[in-house]
């Protein structure tokens, strides 16, 4: 029986063994109405004094403010210790390990994603558990490898309870974190996993559909939106539609490398 253009291409990207990159990039398939991922940022709660769900008041903005900057001073191993220790929201009560992120401190290539789970929560490690091995593979796929010219951390360092989505209060609490991440390793593209890194990074509501094969900028680096490795396990048919957004990646990648080499 011969297989249909879908069935190959979900073939390629499930868990059994890694893709093959085509010579050619998949034609780009109309987007779904499906929206990958909840838990929305609250735009109006991050634009103001954020409330801790830690001691239920509300953090000043002048406070906010000069933690922030505090942050935005440390280098790699002074903002690895301070994200170890840290309390400022309540999600450090029940974790096991914070998970900073992982991969090349000089990494082009940079994959934010949501928050740990469970696994994450227990080794210290971002993406390690089923949803790690999709997006290893995913990796894969377009010749790259973890912690080779990749980064990969999260838009929080401790495991929300049940593994549900962040909230707004504490995805501010860890924002700091995640700008000085990127401020120090420079990378030249990040890809976005799901709605929650989408809507952190970029400041917006739009769904994932409507997001997908642009070039959108945070603080001047290009970014690229794509599902979460976790709701593309749940979501068979979007698997292809993170396939061509990955070549789109790819291409993106190319030309930011062939411009950069042409303005030297």
């Amino acid at each position: 029986m011969v297989k249909t253009r879908r069935e190959l291409i979900l073939e390629e990207m499930g868990l059994t063994p890694i893709w093959r990159l085509r010579g050619s990039a998949a034609a780009k398939e109309g987007d779904g109405a499906v929206d990958a991922e909840t838990g929305v940022l609250d735009q109006a709660s991050a634009a103001s004094g954020r409330r801790s769900s830690v001691t239920g008041h509300a953090f000043p903005a002048e406070a906010a403010d000069s933690r922030a900057a505090a942050i935005m001073g440390l280098d790699w191993p002074s903002i690895k210790a301070r994200v170890a220790t840290c309390t400022d929201c309540a999600l450090h009560q029940k974790r096991t390990k914070t998970v900073f992120g992982v991969g090349d401190e000089n990494a082009d290539w940079l994959f934010v994603g949501e928050g740990p789970g469970a696994d994450e929560d227990a080794q210290g490690e971002p993406f390690v558990g089923q949803a790690g091995k999709l997006l290893d593979n995913m990796l894969a796929a377009i010749r790259l490898r973890r912690g080779e010219n990749v980064y990969i951390a999260n838009c929080v360092k401790c495991r929300p309870p049940g593994n549900r989505n962040p909230e707004p209060g504490e995805l501010h609490a860890c924002e700091p974190y995640l700008h000085r991440q990127i401020e120090l390793i420079g990378p030249k593209l990040i890809v976005a996993l799901g709605k929650v890194a989408v809507s952190n990074l970029l400041a917006t509501d739009a769904s994932i559909a409507s997001l997908r094969g642009k070039i959108h900028q945070y603080r001047g680096i290009p970014l690229i939106v794509t599902y979460h490795p976790a709701y593309l396990l749940r979501s068979l048919p979007d698997k292809s539609k993170a396939w061509v957004d990955l070549c789109f990646a790819v291409r993106a990648m190319t030309d930011l490398q062939d411009n950069s080499a042409s303005a030297r």
